[in-house]
C-alpha cells in the first residue's frame, strides 16, 4: 500500500499525439471556448453598473461609503464568510470599473484552471480522441453551466474553493499541502469541511488533520481581525444560515427543500436530520469506494455533491460539483454511456422551466432539480468501477445493416448508423421537453411586425385567388352556421395537435424502437425547417386579417384597434402561420402510421388525422390552404433529410436483428457474442478481473494496483 506521503496520483491519461487532424479539432474547440468566454464578458460588461456584481458590491460597497467593521452582515446582502472578506479586503481600494474587470478576468482564469485540472484527472484508460479535446470541452461546459454564469453575474468566489479542492485531491502529493488547500477552501465555503471526513475515511488522516487545522486557523484569524462580523456570521447566522431567504428556489440544499415543502417546527428538523444523515452516509461511502478504485475526480465530485446537499444554504453558484460528476461512467452498453452526461449537462446549463413544464404537480421536482441531481449522483447513480469489463469496453450497440438507396452517395453521413435498441426513456423525455421549449422560444422570437404579417397575408390571399384555392372564407362561414361542426373542429384544433404525435411516438418507442429514431429525427428536422419559415416569412392567418371578414371560432372576437389584441399575443407568436405545423405534425403522424402499421384499417385511421386537421385549420380561420402546403413540404423535407444523411430506415424489427457472432481464430478461446452481454464460454481471468488493458486503440499498458487513486494508508 502507498504511504500518505506518496499522495494521491491522479488517474489522468497520458498525453497523446493525435496528429494533424486531432490538432485541428483541438484548435476549433479552443476557438469555441474563446467565443464563449468573449460572449460571457460582453454580456456581463454591457449590463448597467447596478445590475451586475451584486454580491461583490454588497461586500465591497464600492460606489458608496465602504462598510465599517461590524456592518458586513447588517442588511443580509453579503453571504460569504468573514475569512473571504478578510482575504479580499485589499481589493476594495480598486475603483468600481477596475475591480469589476479584474474580477471578471480573474474568474475566467479560475474557470480555465478548473477545466484543465478536471480534464487531466479523468480515469484511465482513455482513448486518444478522448484525451485531446478533454480540456477545451471541460472549459466550454464550465462556461455554459449555470453556476459559473451566476458566479460571473454576481461577482462570487465560488469557483476558487472548487479549484483548491481539485488541486489538493488531484494534483499535490504532500499531505500538508493537500490539507492546507482544502482547509482554505473550507474557510471560503464551510460545507467543504466535509472533505476532512472524506480524507479520514480514505486513510489520509494527516491531511484530514491539516484540513481541520487550517480551517480553524483561518476562522480564528478572521475573528481576530473582524470580531463583530465573525460573531454575526458564526453565532447569529450559523454558517450563513439566515443570510438571504433559505426558502428561495436559489437555495438548492435539503434545508431549502424542506422549507419549500411547507414543513416547519420539530417535524421539519427531524426530517432534515434524517435525510441529511442518509445522504452523508451513502454518499461518503460511495465516494470512498470510487476513490479507492482510482476514480479520484468522481470521488471528489460526489463528496462535493453531499456537501452542498447537507449545507444550510447552497446557492446556485456553489453547485459546480454536480457538473464534475460527468467524469463517472454509468451504463454497461455503448448506447447508454452518454445518458448520464447528457442529462447532467442539460440540467446544469438550462433553466428548470425548459426541462419540466409549468405544472403544479411537477413544481417540487422543477424547483429542486439541481438538488435532486446532486443527491442522485451522490447516492443513486450506479457508476462503474474500473475493474468491471464494461468500464473500458461497453457492450456494443446493435445497428441495422446499411440499406441500399436509389440515390448515389447516400448516406452522406455513413457514421450515422441505424441504432435498433430502445433509447433511454428519461433522457428521451428530457430531450423532447428541451426541444419543445427551445422551439417555443425561437417561435416567439421570430414574430414579425403586424404590418409585415398582414402584407404577407394579402400576398398569400392573392396567390390563392389566382390558383382558385381561396376557399377559406366560404368554409369558415359554413362552419360557423353549423353549430355541431364548429364545436367539433374547435375541439379538434385545440386538443389533438400534441396528443396524437406524442401517442405515435410512445407507441413507436414501445413497439417499434427500430423505427422510433427514424420517425423522431424526421419530426425534429421538419420542426427546425418550420422555425426557419416563421423567421423569414411572418404571416397573419385569416382570422387576423381585419378586412377579409373571417370569424375566429377558437379565440373569439379580436379587437383590431389595439396593437396587442388577442388573448394569446403575449404568450405565442400569432404570425407563425407559414408553414402550418398543425397540419405538418398531423401529416407526419399519417406518414408514420401508413409506413409502419401492420393492418389496413390502422393505415386508413392514420390518414383521417391529417384530413380532419386540414379541415380544422381552414374551418376555424387559423391557417390558409397554402399554409398546409408549406407544412407538407417541411415534413417531406424532414423525411428526405433523414434518408439522405443516414440512409433508408430499418426494415426489420428489433427482435429479428442479430449481429453475426464473431468466429474465433484457430487456437483462440471463446469469443463473446456482440451485443448480447453473454459469452460463449468462460471469460479469461485477465478480462474478468480487469487487470489488463487492451493495447493499441484500446488503451495503454497494464496499471499497477491502486494507481491513480487513493488507497487506505497508515494514519
Amino acid at each position: 500500500m502507498k504511504r500518505e506521503g506518496g499522495g494521491l496520483a491522479t488517474a489522468g491519461a497520458a498525453p497523446v499525439d493525435g496528429g494533424g487532424g486531432a490538432g485541428t479539432a483541438r484548435l476549433l474547440l479552443w476557438l469555441v471556448v474563446t467565443a464563449l468566454g468573449v460572449r460571457q464578458l460582453v454580456a456581463l460588461l454591457r449590463l448597467p453598473p447596478g445590475e451586475r456584481f451584486l454580491d461583490l458590491e454588497a461586500w465591497a460597497a464600492f460606489g458608496g461609503v465602504p462598510r465599517p467593521s461590524g456592518e458586513l452582515y447588517a442588511d443580509g446582502g453579503y453571504s460569504g464568510t468573514p475569512f473571504a472578506a478578510l482575504v479580499l479586503t485589499p481589493l476594495k481600494r480598486a475603483g468600481e470599473q477596475g475591480l469589476g474587470l479584474g474580477w471578471t478576468f480573474g474568474t475566467l482564469l479560475l474557470v480555465v484552471a478548473v477545466g484543465v485540472v478536471a480534464a487531466r484527472a479523468l480515469p484511465r484508460p482513455a482513448q486518444g480522441r478522448t484525451v485531446l479535446p478533454a480540456v477545451p470541452v471541460a472549459v466550454a461546459l464550465l462556461l455554459l453551466s449555470l453556476p459559473v454564469r451566476n458566479t460571473f453575474f454576481l461577482g462570487q468566489t465560488s469557483v476558487l474553493p472548487v479549484l483548491l479542492v481539485l488541486l489538493g485531491c488531484c494534483v499535490t502529493r504532500d499531505a500538508r499541502a493537500r490539507g492546507a488547500l482544502i482547509g482554505v477552501a473550507a474557510a471560503f465555503q464551510p460545507a467543504l469541511l466535509l472533505f476532512a471526513v472524506f480524507l479520514w475515511c480514505t486513510g489520509h488522516r494527516r491531511a484530514a488533520g491539516w484540513t481541520a487545522g487550517v480551517f480553524g486557523a483561518a476562522a480564528a484569524l478572521a475573528w481576530a481581525v473582524l470580531p463583530e462580523d465573525s460573531a454575526a456570521y458564526w453565532l447569529r447566522h450559523p454558517a450563513g444560515l439566515g443570510l438571504g431567504d433559505p426558502a428561495e428556489v436559489a437555495n438548492q440544499s435539503l434545508y431549502g427543500l424542506v422549507l419549500r415543502l411547507g414543513l416547519s417546527g420539530p417535524v421539519a428538523l427531524l426530517v432534515l436530520l434524517a435525510v441529511a444523515a442518509v445522504v452523508c452516509h451513502v454518499g461518503l461511502r460511495r465516494a470512498v469506494r470510487y476513490a479507492e478504485d482510482g476514480q479520484t475526480l468522481l470521488a471528489v465530485a460526489l463528496t462535493g455533491c453531499v456537501a452542498v446537499a447537507v449545507a444550510p444554504v447552497s446557492w446556485q453558484h456553489q453547485l459546480l460539483w454536480v457538473l464534475l460528476t460527468v467524469a463517472g461512467r454509468a451504463g454497461r452498453g455503448a448506447s447508454d454511456r452518454y445518458v448520464w452526461p447528457v442529462a447532467v449537462v442539460l440540467v446544469m446549463t438550462l433553466p428548470a422551466r425548459m426541462l419540466l413544464p409549468n405544472m403544479e404537480l411537477l413544481s417540487p421536482v422543477r424547483d429542486n432539480i439541481l438538488l435532486l441531481t446532486a443527491v442522485a449522483a451522490a447516492c443513486c447513480v450506479p457508476f462503474l468501477r474500473r475493474a468491471e469489463r464494461e468500464f473500458a469496453r461497453p457492450r456494443p450497440t446493435v445497428h441495422a445493416p446499411p440499406g441500399a438507396s436509389r440515390l448515389r452517395g447516400v448516406p452522406l453521413l455513413p457514421f450515422w448508423r441505424r441504432v435498433l435498441t430502445r433509447p433511454n426513456l428519461l433522457l428521451e423525455l428530457l430531450l423532447i421537453r428541451v426541444g419543445y421549449s427551445a422551439y417555443s422560444q425561437v417561435r416567439m422570437a421570430a414574430a414579425g411586425s403586424r404590418a409585415t404579417a398582414e402584407a404577407h397575408g394579402e400576398q398569400i390571399h392573392a396567390i390563392e385567388r389566382f390558383l382558385l384555392l381561396d376557399i377559406e372564407h366560404r368554409v369558415n362561414h359554413a362552419v360557423v352556421r353549423t353549430g355541431w361542426l364548429e364545436g367539433f373542429l374547435n375541439f379538434y384544433y385545440t386538443s389533438f395537435h400534441f396528443v396524437v404525435p406524442l401517442t405515435v411516438l410512445g407507441v413507436l418507442y414501445v413497439r417499434r424502437p427500430d423505427a422510433y429514431r427514424w420517425a423522431r429525427t424526421a419530426l425534429g428536422f421538419a420542426t427546425l425547417l418550420a422555425l426557419l419559415g416563421f423567421w423569414l416569412y411572418p404571416l397573419a392567418p385569416p382570422r387576423l386579417m381585419p378586412a377579409l371578414g373571417f370569424i375566429d371560432t377558437v379565440h373569439g372576437v379580436q379587437d383590431f384597434s389595439r396593437p396587442d389584441y388577442g388573448s394569446l399575443t403575449a404568450f405565442t407568436n400569432q404570425y407563425a402561420a407559414m408553414p402550418s405545423l398543425h397540419f405538418g405534425w398531423s401529416l407526419w403522424c399519417g406518414v408514420v402510421v401508413v409506413a409502419l402499421a401492420p393492418k389496413l384499417w390502422m393505415r386508413l385511421l392514420g390518414l383521417l388525422h391529417p384530413l380532419f386537421t386540414v379541415c380544422a385549420i381552414v374551418g376555424t380561420a387559423n391557417h390558409w390552404v397554402l399554409d398546409a402546403v408549406g407544412g407538407a413540404m417541411v415534413v417531406a423535407a424532414g423525411f428526405g433529410l433523414v434518408h439522405v444523411l443516414a440512409g433508408p430506415r430499418p426494415r426489420v424489427r428489433t427482435g429479428a436483428m442479430r449481429e453475426p457472432a464473431p468466429q474465433p481464430a484457430p487456437g483462440a478461446g471463446p469469443v463473446p457474442v456482440a451485443g448480447s452481454g453473454q459469452e460463449t464460454g468462460p471469460v479469461p481471468e485477465a478480462v474478468r478481473d480487469g487487470a489488463t488493458r487492451a493495447k493499441g486503440a484500446g488503451g495503454g499498458e497494464p496499471e499497477a494496483e491502486g494507481e491513480g487513486g487513493w488507497v487506505p494508508s497508515p494514519g
